[in-house]
C-alpha cells in the first residue's frame, strides 16, 4: 500500500482511509471497537461530518487521549452563514474531544466560498485556521461544474468528490487539476452508493492515481477486514480488471440514483436514496433480499409521489427523480410478479 500526500496540506497517509458515516448505523461500543482496529490495521485517516449524527463522537471516544495526535480528523459544516459555522465548529471541536480538526470542508458546497463574496464564509474558514481550531481548509461537492471552478483557484486545500471506477472525463479532469494545483484530493463514494460490488477492481482504480485518497465507508468488521487486506496485498490493475470495469460502466450506462440521500426527507415518506434505484440493486443483488415484506411496502409508498418535485431542487446530479421512481416501481412490480429479472 502506498501513501499518499494530500496537495500541500503535506498530510501523508496510506492511501486506504475510512468514511466513518456508516457507523452512525452502529452502537458506539461497537463503532469505537471499529475504528481503533481501523488505526491498528494502518489507517490513518478518518472523514467524518456534523451532519452525522453520532459520527463524530464515536471518533472521539475512539481517539480522545494518547490516539488523537496519531490520526488525522476531517469533518464537514452545512452551515450557511457565519454564525452557523461557528457553532457547527463548537460542536464538532467538543464531539470529537480535540481542540484542533485537521481538515475542515465546507460540506456539499453548491458555491466556491471565497473571499469577499459577501457570504463570510470563506472568512470563516481563515479565521478558525488563525485560531488553530482546524489546520487545512477543504470543500466537497456533488457537482462537477463547481468543483472544477474550485479546483482553479488557490483557495482550498482539498477538495472532495464523488470519484469510482464509473467516473467519466470531467471528473478525471478533477483529479488532474488538483495534482497540478498542489490540492489534496479525496475521493467519496468510491463504490458508488453500494452500486460497486468488487473492492479489488474500486481498489485498483483508485491506486492508479498518485494524488487521490479514497474514503470507504465501513460498517462493519468484516468490511473493515476486507480493506485492511489491501494494505499488505494491494491489488493492481490487470487487463481481467480492466475488462471487467468497461462492463460495468456499460450495465451502469445513464442516469441513475447515486444514493447520495440529499433529496432526503421526502414529503410523502419514500425512502428515495433506496427505491430510485431498485432495479439497479435487483441486477446487482440477490433479488430475494428486495422482495421482502418491508422493501414491498417501501415501493408501494412511490404510488403516492405529491410530484411536489422537492427532490429534484435537491439532487445534486440534476436528475428527473419522480420519473425515476416510477421507473423502478415498474420494474421492480414486474420482478415482483415473476416477468423478468430486470
Amino acid at each position: 500500500m502506498k501513501d499518499i500526500t494530500l496537495g500541500r496540506t503535506g498530510i501523508t497517509v496510506p492511501q486506504n482511509a475510512f468514511g466513518v458515516l456508516p457507523l452512525q448505523r452502529v452502537a458506539t461500543g461497537e463503532a469505537v471497537k471499529i475504528l481503533r482496529r481501523a488505526y491498528e490495521g494502518g489507517m490513518r485517516y478518518f472523514d467524518t461530518a456534523r451532519a452525522y449524527s453520532d459520527s463524530e463522537e464515536k471518533i472521539g471516544l475512539a481517539f480522545n487521549g494518547g490516539l488523537r495526535e496519531k490520526v488525522y480528523i476531517a469533518s464537514k459544516t452545512m452551515a450557511k452563514t457565519p454564525a452557523a459555522f461557528w457553532e457547527d465548529l463548537t460542536v464538532s471541536l467538543n464531539k470529537l474531544q480535540t481542540d484542533y480538526i485537521d481538515v475542515y470542508q465546507f460540506h456539499c458546497a453548491d458555491q466556491v466560498y471565497r473571499p469577499g463574496d459577501g457570504t463570510g464564509m470563506y472568512e470563516c474558514m481563515e479565521k478558525a485556521k488563525k485560531q488553530g481550531k482546524i489546520r487545512h481548509i477543504g470543500i466537497t461537492f456533488h457537482k462537477i461544474g463547481v468543483a472544477l471552478d474550485a479546483a482553479k483557484t488557490d483557495l482550498y486545500e482539498t477538495i472532495q468528490f464523488p470519484f469510482s471506477y464509473l467516473a467519466g472525463e470531467k471528473e478525471k479532469e478533477l483529479v488532474r487539476l488538483c495534482r497540478e494545483n498542489n490540492i489534496g484530493f479525496v475521493c467519496m463514494k468510491g463504490l458508488a452508493g453500494g452500486l460497486i460490488n468488487n473492492s479489488r477492481a474500486a481498489m485498483a482504480f483508485v491506486s492508479q492515481y498518485d494524488n487521490a485518497l479514497p474514503i470507504w465507508g465501513i460498517q462493519k468488521d468484516t468490511e473493515l477486514s476486507e480493506w485492511l487486506s489491501y494494505m499488505t496485498d494491494t491489488p493492481a490493475m490487470t487487463s481481467e480488471l480492466e475488462e471487467f470495469i468497461e462492463r460495468e460502466k456499460k450495465s451502469l450506462a445513464g442516469d441513475f440514483c447515486r444514493g447520495c440521500g440529499y433529496c432526503m426527507p421526502c414529503p410523502a415518506g419514500i425512502m428515495i436514496n433506496q427505491c430510485a434505484r431498485m432495479s439497479l440493486m435487483l441486477r446487482r443483488a440477490p433479488a430475494k433480499a428486495w422482495l421482502n415484506d418491508f422493501w414491498q411496502a417501501e415501493m408501494k409508498k412511490i404510488e403516492g409521489c405529491l410530484h411536489c418535485n422537492k427532490c429534484m431542487a435537491h439532487c445534486p446530479y440534476e436528475l428527473n427523480t419522480p420519473e425515476l421512481l416510477q421507473k423502478n416501481l415498474a420494474d421492480y412490480k414486474r420482478v415482483l410478479a415473476g416477468e423478468t429479472t430486470v
